[in-house]
Protein backbone atom coordinates (compact mmCIF):
# COMPACT_ATOMS: atom_id res chain seq x y z
CA UNK A 1 0.00 0.00 0.00
CA UNK A 2 0.77 3.62 -0.43
CA UNK A 3 1.44 5.58 2.51
CA UNK A 4 -1.55 5.10 4.73
CA UNK A 5 -1.93 6.81 8.53
CA UNK A 6 -2.55 4.57 11.58
CA UNK A 7 -4.70 5.42 14.46
CA UNK A 8 -4.45 3.69 17.98
CA UNK A 9 -7.54 5.05 19.05
CA UNK A 10 -10.65 6.32 17.94
CA UNK A 11 -14.36 5.37 17.88
CA UNK A 12 -16.11 5.01 14.43
CA UNK A 13 -18.98 2.86 15.88
CA UNK A 14 -19.85 4.68 19.19
CA UNK A 15 -21.86 7.41 17.34
CA UNK A 16 -23.83 5.27 14.20
CA UNK A 17 -24.48 2.35 17.03
CA UNK A 18 -25.94 5.04 19.26
CA UNK A 19 -28.08 6.09 16.53
CA UNK A 20 -29.14 2.50 15.67
CA UNK A 21 -31.42 2.44 18.44
CA UNK A 22 -33.22 4.93 16.93
CA UNK A 23 -33.33 2.90 13.57
CA UNK A 24 -36.27 0.12 12.57
CA UNK A 25 -33.67 -2.59 13.98
CA UNK A 26 -31.65 -1.68 16.71
CA UNK A 27 -28.13 -2.39 16.34
CA UNK A 28 -28.51 -2.25 12.57
CA UNK A 29 -25.74 -1.16 10.41
CA UNK A 30 -26.93 0.49 7.47
CA UNK A 31 -25.36 -0.21 4.18
CA UNK A 32 -26.05 3.31 2.76
CA UNK A 33 -24.21 5.62 4.52
CA UNK A 34 -26.20 8.31 4.26
CA UNK A 35 -28.23 6.68 7.21
CA UNK A 36 -27.15 8.04 10.27
CA UNK A 37 -26.63 4.35 11.71
CA UNK A 38 -24.58 3.93 9.28
CA UNK A 39 -20.45 3.27 10.53
CA UNK A 40 -19.91 5.15 7.08
CA UNK A 41 -21.88 8.11 7.68
CA UNK A 42 -20.46 10.94 6.99
CA UNK A 43 -21.14 14.07 8.35
CA UNK A 44 -18.68 17.14 7.87
CA UNK A 45 -18.16 20.28 10.71
CA UNK A 46 -20.22 23.58 8.73
CA UNK A 47 -19.65 26.74 10.05
CA UNK A 48 -21.95 26.59 13.11
CA UNK A 49 -20.46 23.29 14.23
CA UNK A 50 -16.89 24.84 13.87
CA UNK A 51 -18.01 27.95 16.42
CA UNK A 52 -19.86 25.45 18.57
CA UNK A 53 -16.62 23.18 18.69
CA UNK A 54 -14.39 26.07 19.12
CA UNK A 55 -16.74 27.71 21.84
CA UNK A 56 -17.92 24.68 23.93
CA UNK A 57 -15.46 22.07 23.26
CA UNK A 58 -18.50 19.82 21.53
CA UNK A 59 -18.33 18.10 18.26
CA UNK A 60 -22.07 17.96 17.23
CA UNK A 61 -20.34 16.36 13.49
CA UNK A 62 -18.25 13.08 13.05
CA UNK A 63 -15.04 12.35 13.66
CA UNK A 64 -13.80 9.34 12.44
CA UNK A 65 -16.54 7.38 10.19
CA UNK A 66 -15.18 4.99 8.03
CA UNK A 67 -15.31 7.45 5.42
CA UNK A 68 -14.03 10.26 7.17
CA UNK A 69 -10.96 7.56 7.84
CA UNK A 70 -10.70 6.83 3.66
CA UNK A 71 -10.94 10.82 2.48
CA UNK A 72 -8.31 10.61 5.39
CA UNK A 73 -6.04 7.88 4.24
CA UNK A 74 -6.11 6.29 7.62
CA UNK A 75 -6.23 2.79 6.85
CA UNK A 76 -5.39 0.72 9.95
CA UNK A 77 -7.31 1.76 12.91
CA UNK A 78 -7.69 0.37 16.45
CA UNK A 79 -11.56 0.79 16.85
CA UNK A 80 -12.70 1.31 20.37
CA UNK A 81 -16.04 -0.42 21.99
CA UNK A 82 -17.29 1.20 24.32
CA UNK A 83 -20.61 0.69 26.41
CA UNK A 84 -21.14 4.28 27.25
CA UNK A 85 -20.98 4.07 31.42
CA UNK A 86 -24.27 4.74 33.34
CA UNK A 87 -22.12 7.46 35.50
CA UNK A 88 -22.79 10.12 33.13
CA UNK A 89 -26.24 9.73 33.25
CA UNK A 90 -26.14 10.20 36.97
CA UNK A 91 -25.53 13.63 36.99
CA UNK A 92 -26.41 17.00 38.08
CA UNK A 93 -29.20 17.36 35.45
CA UNK A 94 -31.14 14.73 36.86
CA UNK A 95 -32.45 11.90 34.48
CA UNK A 96 -35.30 13.68 32.89
CA UNK A 97 -35.56 14.84 29.04
CA UNK A 98 -33.39 18.11 29.83
CA UNK A 99 -30.77 15.68 30.66
CA UNK A 100 -31.51 13.38 27.81
CA UNK A 101 -31.29 16.35 25.27
CA UNK A 102 -28.00 17.94 26.99
CA UNK A 103 -26.15 14.53 26.54
CA UNK A 104 -27.57 13.44 23.45
CA UNK A 105 -25.73 17.22 22.48
CA UNK A 106 -22.79 16.33 24.13
CA UNK A 107 -22.36 12.56 22.74
CA UNK A 108 -24.48 13.01 19.39
CA UNK A 109 -25.85 9.28 20.38
CA UNK A 110 -29.19 10.18 19.96
CA UNK A 111 -31.90 10.32 23.26
CA UNK A 112 -33.23 6.48 22.54
CA UNK A 113 -29.71 5.40 23.29
CA UNK A 114 -29.37 8.05 26.28
CA UNK A 115 -32.66 6.69 27.69
CA UNK A 116 -31.06 2.99 26.96
CA UNK A 117 -28.11 4.04 29.07
CA UNK A 118 -29.87 5.54 32.14
CA UNK A 119 -32.04 2.40 32.73
CA UNK A 120 -28.78 -0.06 31.24
CA UNK A 121 -28.11 -3.06 34.11
CA UNK A 122 -25.86 -4.99 31.81
CA UNK A 123 -22.60 -3.61 29.92
CA UNK A 124 -21.54 -7.03 28.93
CA UNK A 125 -24.65 -7.60 26.48
CA UNK A 126 -23.97 -4.28 25.31
CA UNK A 127 -20.32 -4.21 24.01
CA UNK A 128 -21.58 -7.83 22.35
CA UNK A 129 -24.14 -5.75 20.54
CA UNK A 130 -21.59 -2.85 19.40
CA UNK A 131 -19.38 -5.61 18.06
CA UNK A 132 -21.96 -7.67 16.18
CA UNK A 133 -22.57 -3.91 14.80
CA UNK A 134 -19.29 -3.68 13.63
CA UNK A 135 -19.17 -7.28 11.89
CA UNK A 136 -22.42 -6.47 9.68
CA UNK A 137 -20.49 -4.81 7.56
CA UNK A 138 -17.35 -6.41 7.43
CA UNK A 139 -15.93 -6.86 4.07
CA UNK A 140 -19.29 -5.03 2.71
CA UNK A 141 -18.38 -2.38 -0.66
CA UNK A 142 -19.65 1.01 0.25
CA UNK A 143 -19.74 3.76 -2.61
CA UNK A 144 -18.34 6.79 -1.30
CA UNK A 145 -17.45 10.18 -3.31
CA UNK A 146 -13.76 9.13 -3.09
CA UNK A 147 -14.71 5.14 -4.52
CA UNK A 148 -15.96 2.17 -3.44
CA UNK A 149 -14.23 0.92 0.13
CA UNK A 150 -14.99 -1.82 1.95
CA UNK A 151 -13.21 -1.97 6.01
CA UNK A 152 -12.14 -5.55 7.06
CA UNK A 153 -12.01 -6.84 10.23
CA UNK A 154 -8.66 -8.28 11.18
CA UNK A 155 -7.74 -10.98 13.67
CA UNK A 156 -3.77 -10.92 13.53
CA UNK A 157 -1.29 -8.93 11.29
CA UNK A 158 -1.07 -12.37 9.30
CA UNK A 159 -4.74 -11.29 8.23
CA UNK A 160 -3.39 -8.10 6.79
CA UNK A 161 -0.10 -9.57 5.14
CA UNK A 162 -2.59 -12.08 3.56
CA UNK A 163 -5.05 -9.80 2.16
CA UNK A 164 -2.20 -7.37 0.31
CA UNK A 165 -1.05 -10.45 -1.00
CA UNK A 166 -4.40 -11.62 -2.85
CA UNK A 167 -5.54 -7.95 -3.43
CA UNK A 168 -1.92 -6.09 -4.38
CA UNK A 169 -2.33 -2.56 -5.03
CA UNK A 170 -6.13 -2.28 -3.23
CA UNK A 171 -5.80 0.95 -1.93
CA UNK A 172 -9.98 1.25 -0.53
CA UNK A 173 -9.09 -0.96 2.18
CA UNK A 174 -9.72 0.35 5.81
CA UNK A 175 -8.20 -2.75 8.57
CA UNK A 176 -10.07 -2.50 11.73
CA UNK A 177 -8.74 -4.14 14.96
CA UNK A 178 -11.00 -4.27 17.38
CA UNK A 179 -10.29 -2.97 20.77
CA UNK A 180 -12.56 -2.34 23.80
CA UNK A 181 -12.35 1.33 26.67
CA UNK A 182 -13.17 -0.04 29.72
CA UNK A 183 -13.66 -3.22 31.39
CA UNK A 184 -16.77 -2.60 33.19
CA UNK A 185 -18.40 -4.49 30.25
CA UNK A 186 -17.17 -7.56 32.04
CA UNK A 187 -20.53 -6.70 34.27
CA UNK A 188 -23.20 -8.06 33.25
CA UNK A 189 -25.44 -7.05 36.62
CA UNK A 190 -24.66 -3.54 37.53
CA UNK A 191 -27.11 -3.73 40.23
CA UNK A 192 -25.53 -6.57 41.75
CA UNK A 193 -22.20 -6.88 43.82
CA UNK A 194 -19.59 -8.27 41.32
CA UNK A 195 -19.58 -11.85 40.84
CA UNK A 196 -15.85 -12.93 40.12
CA UNK A 197 -16.96 -15.53 38.45
CA UNK A 198 -19.45 -14.13 35.83
CA UNK A 199 -16.58 -11.19 34.75
CA UNK A 200 -14.28 -13.89 34.29
CA UNK A 201 -16.51 -15.73 31.89
CA UNK A 202 -17.73 -12.60 29.90
CA UNK A 203 -13.60 -12.37 29.81
CA UNK A 204 -13.14 -15.80 28.27
CA UNK A 205 -16.30 -14.92 26.36
CA UNK A 206 -14.44 -12.48 24.88
CA UNK A 207 -10.76 -13.82 24.12
CA UNK A 208 -13.30 -16.49 22.00
CA UNK A 209 -14.87 -13.90 19.65
CA UNK A 210 -13.94 -14.31 16.22
CA UNK A 211 -11.55 -10.99 16.20
CA UNK A 212 -10.86 -10.81 19.96
CA UNK A 213 -9.58 -7.37 21.05
CA UNK A 214 -5.95 -7.06 20.27
CA UNK A 215 -5.75 -4.99 23.52
CA UNK A 216 -8.07 -3.68 26.21
CA UNK A 217 -8.53 -0.06 28.07
CA UNK A 218 -8.67 -1.42 31.62
CA UNK A 219 -10.12 1.42 33.69
CA UNK A 220 -12.43 4.35 31.94
CA UNK A 221 -14.20 7.20 33.96
CA UNK A 222 -16.02 5.61 36.23
CA UNK A 223 -14.92 2.79 39.16
CA UNK A 224 -15.29 -0.51 37.46
CA UNK A 225 -14.94 -3.02 40.31
CA UNK A 226 -11.19 -3.82 39.10
CA UNK A 227 -9.12 -0.62 39.57
CA UNK A 228 -8.84 2.81 40.40
CA UNK A 229 -9.34 5.09 37.47
CA UNK A 230 -7.93 9.22 36.93
CA UNK A 231 -9.74 12.05 36.81
CA UNK A 232 -10.44 12.72 33.03
CA UNK A 233 -13.73 14.38 32.94
CA UNK A 234 -13.65 18.62 32.37
CA UNK A 235 -16.26 21.30 31.14
CA UNK A 236 -20.14 21.11 31.29
CA UNK A 237 -19.45 17.22 31.65
CA UNK A 238 -16.80 17.43 34.40
CA UNK A 239 -19.01 20.17 36.57
CA UNK A 240 -22.09 17.79 36.53
CA UNK A 241 -20.66 14.43 36.83
CA UNK A 242 -19.05 12.97 40.06
CA UNK A 243 -15.82 10.18 39.55
CA UNK A 244 -15.37 10.32 43.16
CA UNK A 245 -15.87 6.88 43.93
CA UNK A 246 -12.80 4.54 43.49
CA UNK A 247 -11.22 7.71 42.65
CA UNK A 248 -6.90 7.21 42.84
CA UNK A 249 -7.66 3.65 43.92
CA UNK A 250 -5.39 0.52 43.02
CA UNK A 251 -6.63 -3.20 41.74
CA UNK A 252 -8.92 -4.78 43.89
CA UNK A 253 -8.71 -8.70 43.98
CA UNK A 254 -11.11 -9.20 41.41
CA UNK A 255 -9.28 -6.35 39.25
CA UNK A 256 -5.96 -9.41 39.85
CA UNK A 257 -7.79 -12.21 39.00
CA UNK A 258 -9.36 -10.42 36.11
CA UNK A 259 -5.78 -8.63 34.90
CA UNK A 260 -4.12 -12.23 35.10
CA UNK A 261 -6.94 -13.67 33.34
CA UNK A 262 -6.45 -11.00 30.18
CA UNK A 263 -2.48 -11.70 30.14
CA UNK A 264 -3.47 -15.24 30.01
CA UNK A 265 -2.48 -17.23 27.03
CA UNK A 266 -3.83 -20.83 27.41
CA UNK A 267 -7.13 -19.20 27.67
CA UNK A 268 -7.22 -18.13 23.78
CA UNK A 269 -4.94 -15.33 22.83
CA UNK A 270 -2.94 -13.10 25.06
CA UNK A 271 -5.01 -9.67 25.47
CA UNK A 272 -2.81 -6.66 26.02
CA UNK A 273 -3.89 -4.05 28.81
CA UNK A 274 -3.69 -0.16 27.87
CA UNK A 275 -3.21 1.82 30.73
CA UNK A 276 -4.94 4.72 29.85
CA UNK A 277 -7.67 5.87 32.67
CA UNK A 278 -6.34 3.96 35.34
CA UNK A 279 -4.96 6.09 38.39
CA UNK A 280 -1.44 6.70 38.68
CA UNK A 281 -1.60 3.71 41.99
CA UNK A 282 -3.52 1.29 39.37
CA UNK A 283 -0.29 1.43 37.05
CA UNK A 284 2.07 1.57 39.84
CA UNK A 285 0.64 -1.45 40.96
CA UNK A 286 0.11 -3.21 36.92
CA UNK A 287 4.13 -2.26 36.79
CA UNK A 288 5.07 -4.26 39.76
CA UNK A 289 3.18 -6.83 38.85
CA UNK A 290 4.64 -7.07 35.19
CA UNK A 291 7.91 -6.94 37.24
CA UNK A 292 7.06 -9.86 39.39
CA UNK A 293 4.39 -12.40 37.93
CA UNK A 294 5.57 -11.78 34.41
CA UNK A 295 9.40 -11.12 34.45
CA UNK A 296 10.49 -13.41 32.52
CA UNK A 297 8.06 -12.78 29.50
CA UNK A 298 7.85 -9.94 27.31
CA UNK A 299 4.68 -7.77 27.85
CA UNK A 300 4.77 -4.32 26.29
CA UNK A 301 3.14 -1.55 27.67
CA UNK A 302 0.49 0.50 25.79
CA UNK A 303 -0.81 4.01 25.60
CA UNK A 304 -3.80 4.14 23.69
CA UNK A 305 -4.42 7.83 23.70
CA UNK A 306 -2.27 9.71 26.46
CA UNK A 307 0.09 12.70 27.25
CA UNK A 308 3.23 13.36 28.64
CA UNK A 309 2.54 15.60 31.95
CA UNK A 310 6.08 16.54 32.12
CA UNK A 311 6.73 15.16 35.57
CA UNK A 312 9.41 12.47 36.67
CA UNK A 313 7.03 10.13 38.57
CA UNK A 314 4.15 9.60 41.02
CA UNK A 315 6.33 9.65 43.82
CA UNK A 316 8.50 12.53 42.53
CA UNK A 317 6.16 14.93 40.66
CA UNK A 318 9.08 17.34 39.55
CA UNK A 319 10.23 18.28 36.11
CA UNK A 320 13.27 17.45 34.72
CA UNK A 321 12.58 18.46 31.08
CA UNK A 322 12.39 22.11 31.81
CA UNK A 323 12.36 23.60 28.58
CA UNK A 324 9.11 21.12 27.56
CA UNK A 325 7.66 20.41 30.96
CA UNK A 326 5.70 23.42 31.04
CA UNK A 327 3.96 23.26 28.41
CA UNK A 328 2.00 20.39 29.61
CA UNK A 329 -0.47 19.14 31.39
CA UNK A 330 0.16 18.21 34.97
CA UNK A 331 -1.86 15.98 35.75
CA UNK A 332 -2.23 12.23 36.84
CA UNK A 333 -4.68 11.80 33.83
CA UNK A 334 -1.14 12.26 31.45
CA UNK A 335 1.59 10.13 32.01
CA UNK A 336 4.96 10.37 34.00
CA UNK A 337 8.43 9.91 32.28
CA UNK A 338 8.86 6.77 33.74
CA UNK A 339 6.06 5.47 32.65
CA UNK A 340 6.85 6.76 29.05
CA UNK A 341 10.24 4.86 29.76
CA UNK A 342 8.40 1.86 30.76
CA UNK A 343 6.19 1.95 27.39
CA UNK A 344 10.24 2.76 25.11
CA UNK A 345 12.00 -0.20 27.12
CA UNK A 346 9.00 -2.77 26.77
CA UNK A 347 9.14 -2.14 22.63
CA UNK A 348 5.36 -0.65 23.84
CA UNK A 349 3.67 2.62 22.07
CA UNK A 350 2.17 5.35 23.05
CA UNK A 351 -0.49 6.89 20.76
CA UNK A 352 -0.91 11.20 21.31
CA UNK A 353 -4.21 11.57 21.73
CA UNK A 354 -5.12 14.89 20.15
CA UNK A 355 -7.68 16.76 22.65
CA UNK A 356 -6.17 19.88 23.23
CA UNK A 357 -7.46 19.94 27.34
CA UNK A 358 -5.12 16.89 27.61
CA UNK A 359 -1.80 17.88 25.46
CA UNK A 360 -1.25 21.30 27.17
CA UNK A 361 -1.15 23.35 29.68
CA UNK A 362 -3.92 25.94 30.78
CA UNK A 363 -0.95 28.58 30.29
CA UNK A 364 0.31 27.23 27.15
CA UNK A 365 -3.60 26.97 25.78
CA UNK A 366 -3.86 30.63 26.94
CA UNK A 367 -0.71 31.99 25.41
CA UNK A 368 -1.18 29.83 22.25
CA UNK A 369 -1.62 32.24 18.97
CA UNK A 370 -4.74 32.82 17.39
CA UNK A 371 -5.62 33.52 13.55
CA UNK A 372 -8.79 33.49 11.53
CA UNK A 373 -6.22 32.09 8.62
CA UNK A 374 -6.58 27.84 8.64
CA UNK A 375 -2.81 27.86 7.66
CA UNK A 376 -2.13 30.05 11.04
CA UNK A 377 -4.67 28.42 13.10
CA UNK A 378 -3.07 24.52 12.00
CA UNK A 379 0.62 25.86 12.59
CA UNK A 380 -0.17 27.26 15.95
CA UNK A 381 -2.50 24.29 17.20
CA UNK A 382 -0.44 21.43 15.64
CA UNK A 383 2.82 23.32 17.94
CA UNK A 384 0.94 21.98 21.03
CA UNK A 385 1.40 18.27 19.59
CA UNK A 386 5.02 18.71 18.67
CA UNK A 387 5.68 20.01 22.39
CA UNK A 388 4.54 16.16 23.37
CA UNK A 389 6.81 14.97 20.57
CA UNK A 390 9.38 16.96 21.63
CA UNK A 391 9.51 16.46 25.89
CA UNK A 392 9.16 12.26 24.94
CA UNK A 393 12.08 12.39 22.35
CA UNK A 394 14.31 14.35 24.91
CA UNK A 395 12.93 12.08 27.48
CA UNK A 396 14.05 8.73 26.41
CA UNK A 397 17.31 10.70 24.28
CA UNK A 398 18.20 11.57 28.02
CA UNK A 399 17.98 8.07 28.83
CA UNK A 400 20.51 6.26 26.13
CA UNK A 401 17.16 5.16 24.20
CA UNK A 402 16.15 5.74 20.37
CA UNK A 403 14.20 8.68 20.60
CA UNK A 404 11.38 8.21 17.61
CA UNK A 405 10.39 4.07 17.53
CA UNK A 406 7.74 4.25 20.34
CA UNK A 407 5.04 7.32 19.55
CA UNK A 408 2.08 6.88 16.92
CA UNK A 409 -0.96 8.39 17.15
CA UNK A 410 -4.52 7.56 19.13
CA UNK A 411 -6.62 10.19 18.41
CA UNK A 412 -9.64 9.40 20.39
CA UNK A 413 -11.84 10.78 17.46
CA UNK A 414 -15.40 10.35 18.38
CA UNK A 415 -14.41 9.71 22.22
CA UNK A 416 -16.33 12.85 22.99
CA UNK A 417 -12.75 15.43 22.74
CA UNK A 418 -12.36 18.62 21.99
CA UNK A 419 -9.93 17.78 18.98
CA UNK A 420 -7.04 20.53 18.27
CA UNK A 421 -8.67 23.36 16.47
CA UNK A 422 -7.82 23.08 12.40
CA UNK A 423 -7.63 19.34 12.88
CA UNK A 424 -11.31 18.48 13.57
CA UNK A 425 -11.52 15.34 12.23
CA UNK A 426 -8.95 12.51 10.70
CA UNK A 427 -10.21 13.51 7.40
CA UNK A 428 -7.44 16.40 8.17
CA UNK A 429 -4.54 14.17 9.13
CA UNK A 430 -2.76 14.38 6.06
CA UNK A 431 -2.27 18.02 7.29
CA UNK A 432 -1.65 16.97 10.95
CA UNK A 433 1.59 14.73 9.58
CA UNK A 434 2.49 18.49 7.06
CA UNK A 435 2.59 20.15 9.59
CA UNK A 436 4.26 18.66 13.05
CA UNK A 437 6.82 18.25 9.99
CA UNK A 438 7.23 21.63 9.75
CA UNK A 439 7.79 21.73 13.53
CA UNK A 440 10.25 18.56 13.23
CA UNK A 441 12.22 20.49 10.93
CA UNK A 442 12.41 24.05 12.89
CA UNK A 443 13.57 21.53 15.88
CA UNK A 444 15.95 19.28 14.02
CA UNK A 445 17.68 22.52 12.50
CA UNK A 446 18.23 24.65 15.87
CA UNK A 447 17.89 23.24 19.27
CA UNK A 448 17.89 19.15 18.29
CA UNK A 449 21.02 19.59 16.97
CA UNK A 450 22.57 20.56 20.05
CA UNK A 451 20.65 18.19 22.86
CA UNK A 452 20.06 14.84 20.44
CA UNK A 453 22.84 12.29 20.55
CA UNK A 454 23.88 11.33 17.03
CA UNK A 455 21.62 8.42 16.57
CA UNK A 456 18.78 10.14 17.48
CA UNK A 457 19.82 13.09 14.85
CA UNK A 458 16.95 11.65 12.23
CA UNK A 459 15.38 13.45 9.03
CA UNK A 460 12.25 15.39 10.06
CA UNK A 461 10.20 13.35 7.31
CA UNK A 462 11.27 10.07 9.56
CA UNK A 463 10.52 11.48 12.41
CA UNK A 464 6.39 12.00 11.07
CA UNK A 465 6.27 8.60 9.14
CA UNK A 466 7.66 6.88 12.49
CA UNK A 467 4.83 8.67 14.38
CA UNK A 468 1.62 8.47 12.21
CA UNK A 469 2.58 4.68 10.23
CA UNK A 470 5.90 2.86 10.84
CA UNK A 471 5.91 2.81 14.69
CA UNK A 472 2.17 1.72 14.67
CA UNK A 473 2.78 -0.90 11.83
CA UNK A 474 5.93 -2.43 13.27
CA UNK A 475 4.04 -2.31 16.48
CA UNK A 476 1.34 -4.45 15.11
CA UNK A 477 3.06 -6.67 13.34
CA UNK A 478 5.47 -7.36 16.85
CA UNK A 479 2.71 -7.86 19.10
CA UNK A 480 -0.83 -8.65 17.39
CA UNK A 481 0.15 -12.37 16.73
Amino acid sequence: MSELFIDFHCHPSMKPYGKSFEAEVTGSNDSNRRRKNSIWFYDSPNLLEKAIQLFTGIAKFTESDCTTLAYGNVRLVCASLYPIEKGFFRNKLGSGIISELVDSFITSVGETRVDYIQNITNYFEDVQNEYNFCRQLDGVEVKTDAGRYKYKLISSFQDIENYLATNPGDEKIIFILMTIEGLHVLNNNINAAPDANSFLDNLRTIKQWPHAPFFVTFAHHFFNELCGHARSLTGIVGNNTDQGFGLGTGFTMLGKAVLKETLSDQNGRRIYIDIKHMSAQSRKEYFNILATDYATEKIPVIISHGAANGLRSMDEPVADGKDTAYKLLAEDINFYDNEILMVASTKGIMGLQLDERRVASEITLKNTRHSIFMNKIRHYRSELLWNQVQHIAELLDRNDLFAWDCMAIGSDFDGVINPLNGFLTEETMPHLQEYLERHANNYMESRGKLVLRSYNQVSPSEIVNRIFSMNGWQFIKNWFR
